[in-house]
Protein backbone atom coordinates (compact mmCIF):
# COMPACT_ATOMS: atom_id res chain seq x y z
CA UNK A 1 0.00 0.00 0.00
CA UNK A 2 1.55 3.41 -0.45
CA UNK A 3 2.06 5.89 2.40
CA UNK A 4 -0.73 8.25 3.01
CA UNK A 5 0.53 11.78 3.30
CA UNK A 6 0.67 12.95 7.29
CA UNK A 7 -2.18 15.20 9.13
CA UNK A 8 -0.48 15.36 12.46
CA UNK A 9 3.37 15.89 13.82
CA UNK A 10 4.83 12.45 14.65
CA UNK A 11 4.34 11.50 18.15
CA UNK A 12 6.05 8.89 20.56
CA UNK A 13 5.53 5.25 20.76
CA UNK A 14 2.08 4.73 21.85
CA UNK A 15 -0.05 1.43 22.60
CA UNK A 16 -2.56 0.40 20.36
CA UNK A 17 -5.41 1.09 22.22
CA UNK A 18 -3.71 5.00 22.27
CA UNK A 19 -3.47 5.01 18.47
CA UNK A 20 -7.15 3.74 18.67
CA UNK A 21 -8.05 6.43 20.55
CA UNK A 22 -6.64 9.31 18.49
CA UNK A 23 -8.10 8.02 15.03
CA UNK A 24 -11.08 7.53 16.97
CA UNK A 25 -11.08 11.10 17.89
CA UNK A 26 -9.65 12.30 15.06
CA UNK A 27 -13.35 10.84 13.12
CA UNK A 28 -15.26 12.77 15.37
CA UNK A 29 -13.90 15.71 13.91
CA UNK A 30 -15.93 15.23 11.42
CA UNK A 31 -19.35 14.95 13.05
CA UNK A 32 -21.56 18.24 13.22
CA UNK A 33 -24.69 19.65 15.37
CA UNK A 34 -27.47 18.05 14.11
CA UNK A 35 -26.18 14.71 12.26
CA UNK A 36 -28.19 11.68 12.14
CA UNK A 37 -24.69 9.05 13.22
CA UNK A 38 -24.25 5.72 12.33
CA UNK A 39 -22.18 4.45 15.53
CA UNK A 40 -20.16 1.70 14.91
CA UNK A 41 -19.12 -1.70 17.13
CA UNK A 42 -15.78 -2.43 18.45
CA UNK A 43 -12.62 -1.06 20.31
CA UNK A 44 -11.93 1.56 18.05
CA UNK A 45 -16.04 2.59 17.54
CA UNK A 46 -15.94 2.46 21.20
CA UNK A 47 -13.82 5.31 21.54
CA UNK A 48 -15.67 7.43 19.10
CA UNK A 49 -19.14 6.97 20.52
CA UNK A 50 -17.49 7.83 24.04
CA UNK A 51 -16.38 11.00 22.47
CA UNK A 52 -19.27 11.80 21.34
CA UNK A 53 -21.26 11.56 24.10
CA UNK A 54 -18.76 13.68 26.06
CA UNK A 55 -19.25 17.03 23.44
CA UNK A 56 -22.87 16.43 23.68
CA UNK A 57 -22.39 16.64 27.25
CA UNK A 58 -20.11 19.77 26.97
CA UNK A 59 -22.49 21.35 24.67
CA UNK A 60 -20.03 21.54 21.57
CA UNK A 61 -22.39 19.34 20.05
CA UNK A 62 -26.04 19.43 19.80
CA UNK A 63 -29.41 17.90 18.13
CA UNK A 64 -27.08 14.54 17.32
CA UNK A 65 -29.09 11.51 16.53
CA UNK A 66 -26.88 8.17 16.91
CA UNK A 67 -28.10 4.41 15.16
CA UNK A 68 -26.20 2.10 16.47
CA UNK A 69 -24.63 -0.84 15.04
CA UNK A 70 -25.28 -3.55 17.61
CA UNK A 71 -26.52 -4.07 21.20
CA UNK A 72 -23.31 -3.20 22.35
CA UNK A 73 -23.09 0.10 21.22
CA UNK A 74 -26.87 0.87 21.70
CA UNK A 75 -25.89 0.10 25.80
CA UNK A 76 -22.63 2.51 25.24
CA UNK A 77 -24.20 5.47 23.13
CA UNK A 78 -27.23 5.55 25.91
CA UNK A 79 -25.11 5.29 28.73
CA UNK A 80 -23.17 8.06 27.34
CA UNK A 81 -26.49 10.30 26.49
CA UNK A 82 -27.17 9.83 22.30
CA UNK A 83 -30.34 10.28 21.61
CA UNK A 84 -30.55 6.78 20.05
CA UNK A 85 -33.34 6.02 16.87
CA UNK A 86 -33.14 3.68 13.38
CA UNK A 87 -33.09 3.06 9.71
CA UNK A 88 -36.69 2.92 10.05
CA UNK A 89 -37.53 6.56 11.10
CA UNK A 90 -33.81 7.79 9.39
CA UNK A 91 -33.42 5.79 6.30
CA UNK A 92 -30.58 8.57 5.27
CA UNK A 93 -27.75 8.98 7.76
CA UNK A 94 -25.42 11.63 7.68
CA UNK A 95 -21.81 10.16 8.43
CA UNK A 96 -21.06 6.40 9.83
CA UNK A 97 -17.87 6.11 12.57
CA UNK A 98 -16.69 2.76 12.81
CA UNK A 99 -13.51 0.41 12.77
CA UNK A 100 -12.41 -2.31 10.09
CA UNK A 101 -10.44 -5.28 10.96
CA UNK A 102 -8.65 -4.95 7.01
CA UNK A 103 -8.01 -2.41 4.71
CA UNK A 104 -6.89 -2.98 1.56
CA UNK A 105 -4.76 -0.28 -0.82
CA UNK A 106 -8.59 0.73 -2.82
CA UNK A 107 -9.97 1.51 0.54
CA UNK A 108 -11.99 -1.97 0.39
CA UNK A 109 -12.72 -3.41 4.12
CA UNK A 110 -12.97 -6.39 6.19
CA UNK A 111 -15.45 -6.09 8.71
CA UNK A 112 -17.00 -8.43 11.38
CA UNK A 113 -14.94 -10.29 13.61
CA UNK A 114 -16.52 -9.24 16.33
CA UNK A 115 -19.85 -10.58 14.77
CA UNK A 116 -22.01 -7.25 13.78
CA UNK A 117 -21.36 -7.43 10.11
CA UNK A 118 -25.01 -7.07 8.97
CA UNK A 119 -26.23 -4.17 11.21
CA UNK A 120 -23.03 -2.34 10.29
CA UNK A 121 -23.36 -2.69 6.63
CA UNK A 122 -27.01 -2.01 6.27
CA UNK A 123 -26.08 0.96 8.35
CA UNK A 124 -23.18 2.15 6.74
CA UNK A 125 -24.63 1.41 3.42
CA UNK A 126 -26.84 4.18 4.19
CA UNK A 127 -24.99 6.92 5.03
CA UNK A 128 -23.49 9.86 2.99
CA UNK A 129 -20.04 9.97 4.54
CA UNK A 130 -18.08 6.72 6.04
CA UNK A 131 -15.15 7.29 7.99
CA UNK A 132 -13.06 4.30 8.79
CA UNK A 133 -10.94 4.51 11.44
CA UNK A 134 -7.97 2.18 12.33
CA UNK A 135 -4.63 1.29 13.57
CA UNK A 136 -1.31 0.41 10.97
CA UNK A 137 -2.01 -3.36 11.72
CA UNK A 138 -4.75 -3.26 9.58
CA UNK A 139 -3.15 -2.23 6.54
CA UNK A 140 -3.04 -5.14 3.80
CA UNK A 141 -2.22 -5.86 0.46
CA UNK A 142 -5.28 -7.52 -0.39
CA UNK A 143 -8.45 -8.55 1.27
CA UNK A 144 -7.64 -11.74 3.46
CA UNK A 145 -4.38 -11.28 3.24
CA UNK A 146 -3.95 -10.59 7.43
CA UNK A 147 -4.56 -14.59 7.58
CA UNK A 148 -7.43 -13.76 9.91
CA UNK A 149 -11.01 -14.16 9.44
CA UNK A 150 -13.21 -13.02 6.41
CA UNK A 151 -16.68 -13.49 8.28
CA UNK A 152 -19.74 -14.24 6.50
CA UNK A 153 -23.10 -14.58 8.42
CA UNK A 154 -25.62 -17.06 8.04
CA UNK A 155 -28.96 -19.00 9.00
CA UNK A 156 -28.91 -21.68 11.78
CA UNK A 157 -30.21 -24.43 9.28
CA UNK A 158 -28.40 -26.79 8.05
CA UNK A 159 -25.23 -25.10 8.33
CA UNK A 160 -22.86 -27.38 7.78
CA UNK A 161 -24.25 -27.87 4.20
CA UNK A 162 -22.92 -24.06 3.85
CA UNK A 163 -20.06 -24.19 5.14
CA UNK A 164 -18.80 -26.52 2.82
CA UNK A 165 -20.38 -24.91 -0.02
CA UNK A 166 -18.61 -21.56 0.86
CA UNK A 167 -15.51 -23.68 1.47
CA UNK A 168 -15.73 -25.02 -2.01
CA UNK A 169 -16.27 -21.28 -3.72
CA UNK A 170 -12.75 -20.62 -2.55
CA UNK A 171 -11.30 -24.00 -2.80
CA UNK A 172 -8.45 -22.59 -5.24
CA UNK A 173 -7.04 -20.43 -2.50
CA UNK A 174 -6.42 -22.87 -0.09
CA UNK A 175 -9.87 -21.35 1.81
CA UNK A 176 -10.25 -22.99 5.13
CA UNK A 177 -14.28 -22.36 6.58
CA UNK A 178 -15.02 -22.91 10.37
CA UNK A 179 -18.24 -21.89 12.21
CA UNK A 180 -17.26 -19.33 14.83
CA UNK A 181 -17.26 -20.67 18.26
CA UNK A 182 -18.76 -18.28 21.68
CA UNK A 183 -15.31 -18.86 23.88
CA UNK A 184 -17.28 -18.64 27.17
CA UNK A 185 -20.13 -21.24 26.40
CA UNK A 186 -18.47 -23.50 23.93
CA UNK A 187 -21.96 -23.14 21.91
CA UNK A 188 -21.97 -21.35 18.33
CA UNK A 189 -21.80 -17.43 18.41
CA UNK A 190 -25.19 -15.91 17.71
CA UNK A 191 -24.87 -12.94 16.52
CA UNK A 192 -27.72 -9.58 17.41
CA UNK A 193 -29.84 -11.56 14.82
CA UNK A 194 -30.05 -14.85 15.62
CA UNK A 195 -27.79 -16.30 13.07
CA UNK A 196 -24.37 -18.05 13.10
CA UNK A 197 -20.73 -17.11 11.78
CA UNK A 198 -18.62 -18.75 9.15
CA UNK A 199 -15.18 -17.57 9.40
CA UNK A 200 -13.21 -18.05 6.10
CA UNK A 201 -9.60 -18.07 6.02
CA UNK A 202 -7.21 -17.59 2.59
CA UNK A 203 -3.91 -18.63 1.85
CA UNK A 204 -3.88 -16.69 -1.21
CA UNK A 205 -5.79 -13.74 -2.89
CA UNK A 206 -9.21 -14.81 -4.03
CA UNK A 207 -9.22 -12.10 -6.82
CA UNK A 208 -11.99 -10.19 -8.29
CA UNK A 209 -13.75 -9.08 -4.86
CA UNK A 210 -16.97 -7.76 -6.48
CA UNK A 211 -17.37 -11.71 -8.37
CA UNK A 212 -16.44 -13.51 -5.08
CA UNK A 213 -19.01 -11.11 -3.13
CA UNK A 214 -22.04 -12.23 -5.95
CA UNK A 215 -20.57 -15.82 -5.51
CA UNK A 216 -21.01 -15.92 -2.00
CA UNK A 217 -24.57 -13.96 -1.53
CA UNK A 218 -25.90 -16.14 -4.18
CA UNK A 219 -25.52 -19.51 -2.26
CA UNK A 220 -28.95 -20.07 -0.36
CA UNK A 221 -28.50 -19.79 3.58
CA UNK A 222 -25.64 -16.92 3.34
CA UNK A 223 -27.49 -13.37 4.87
CA UNK A 224 -24.44 -11.66 4.26
CA UNK A 225 -20.51 -10.98 4.39
CA UNK A 226 -17.68 -9.15 5.90
CA UNK A 227 -15.96 -7.69 2.73
CA UNK A 228 -17.41 -3.90 2.29
CA UNK A 229 -16.57 -3.18 -1.33
CA UNK A 230 -15.98 0.74 -2.24
CA UNK A 231 -18.01 2.00 0.81
CA UNK A 232 -15.68 3.76 2.98
CA UNK A 233 -15.33 7.59 1.87
CA UNK A 234 -12.44 8.50 4.51
CA UNK A 235 -9.66 6.67 6.43
CA UNK A 236 -8.07 7.81 9.43
CA UNK A 237 -4.60 5.47 10.06
CA UNK A 238 -3.10 6.02 13.45
CA UNK A 239 0.15 4.85 13.42
CA UNK A 240 3.90 5.25 15.52
CA UNK A 241 4.58 8.46 13.00
CA UNK A 242 1.00 9.93 13.75
CA UNK A 243 -2.42 10.21 11.90
CA UNK A 244 -2.81 10.00 8.29
CA UNK A 245 -5.91 10.67 6.34
CA UNK A 246 -6.77 9.30 3.37
CA UNK A 247 -9.85 10.89 1.19
CA UNK A 248 -11.94 8.60 -1.74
Amino acid sequence: MAPLPFSSPPQAILTQDELKKIAAYKAVEFVQSGMVLGLGTGSKAKHAVTRIGELLHQGKLTNIIGIPTSKMTHELASSVGIPLSDLDSHPIVDLAIDGADEVDPYMNLVKGRGGSLLREKMIEGACKKFVVIVDESKLVEHIGGSGLAMPVEIVPFCWKFTVERLRLLFDEAGCVARLRMDRESGEPFVTDNKNYIIDLYFEQDIGDLMVASDAILRLPGVVEHGMFLGMATTLIVAGGLGVRVKNK
